[in-house]
């Protein structure tokens, strides 16, 4: 408990978190991590890649396919960070109505594609 008797997270943010609304980073752990794992095989089949001097063809695909994978973990995130905390509808109703949420993200989907 922090001071005052309010409830703090377990990761020390610089804000207070109470236990029941955990961050969605916490709440999709395993499937985040399981993103991050596909990921560090694929940084790996680059390694192998370069090692075994592949063309640059191919090498350039590898390339490719990390970026697209890590653009896909970022528009997750930051989609789950919008939904959770800036357009949370039982905290503040009509706060942001969803035509604007869904135009936001779909901006956003864009730009890391």
């Amino acid at each position: 408990m922090a001071p005052g008797g309010r409830l703090v997270g377990k990761i020390d943010t610089g804000r207070v978190t109470p236990y029941a609304n955990r961050m969605h980073t916490i709440r999709d752990k395993q499937k985040l991590l399981a993103r991050v794992r596909r990921m560090r095989g694929q940084v790996e089949a680059i390694e192998r890649a370069l090692e075994s001097e592949a063309g640059c063809e191919q090498v350039l695909h590898l390339i490719a396919g990390v970026r697209g994978a890590l653009a896909g973990l970022m528009a997750e995130v930051v989609e789950d960070h919008v939904r959770t905390h800036l357009v949370d509808p039982e905290k503040h109703p009509g706060a942001l109505n969803a035509e604007a949420t869904e135009q936001l993200l779909d901006v956003v989907r864009t730009y890391l594609k």
